[in-house]
């Protein structure tokens, strides 16, 4: 049976519609324990999870060593509240393209202001609003994977037929790639000169000694 590009188009098509962004009424409003927190964290991202059944999308362990790098706020008495649930949704996004400092330099300031705020403007405020941009980008993100998906289709028109197949899964692969590799670097270009500033505003900070740059587990 030939290749069926519509129906593989389809497929990664689906595949966003099933990604699940958690919303914060989703999120209990008490405190949780550990095994708490990762049972809900897996219940809610599991879909959007590559990793085998048994594993979970978020472990004791990397939950610790985000309260060890300063990535979350301690809990307290063992317990996490709504606002760690909401930061470690953030981390979950973040942790397979940037490192521990970047996410802490993209994260302190928020954390600092607003993870503590009840009664104004708060965390909860700040992720529903990045929420709503997020979900208005899934269409364009759809028509563009489409295009690219197109233009892949047209490729290697002079390949040996019984590459064609493989060479322009391979293109199409190529070109996801470019683009999340250019928006990277982006990001960690706006990363750095958030750096820059803070290190200029706060020449005593200048000497001591950076976080490890390696990324979140």
């Amino acid at each position: 049976m030939g290749f069926d590009r519509q129906k593989m188009l389809e497929s990664v098509l689906e595949s966003l519609d099933r990604i699940s962004i958690i919303k914060p009424e989703d999120v209990p409003n008490i405190d949780m324990y550990m095994d708490q927190v990762t049972t809900f964290m897996d219940g809610k991202l599991r879909t959007s999870y590559r990793g085998p059944q048994e594993d979970k999308v978020l472990t004791k362990t990397m939950i610790n060593n985000y309260a060890k790098n300063d990535l979350i706020p301690a809990p307290v008495k063992k317990k996490y509240s709504k606002e760690h649930v909401l930061l470690l949704v953030f981390i979950y996004y973040y942790k397979s393209i940037l490192s521990i400092s970047d996410i802490q330099m993209l994260l302190q300031p928020i954390t600092d202001k607003y993870f503590f705020e009840k009664d104004g403007f708060n965390l909860t405020d700040i992720y529903n609003e990045v929420r709503d941009l997020e979900y208005s980008q899934i269409e364009y993100l759809k028509e563009d994977i489409k295009q690219k998906f197109a233009r892949a289709g047209e490729s290697f028109e002079g390949a040996p037929d019984e590459d064609m197949e493989f060479l322009q899964q391979f293109a199409f692969i190529c070109m996801l790639s470019f683009d999340v590799y250019m928006k990277k670097v982006i990001i960690e270009k706006m990363l750095d000169d958030m750096t820059s500033k803070v290190e200029k505003n706060n020449p005593k900070e200048n000497g001591k000694e950076k976080k490890s740059d390696k990324k979140a587990d």
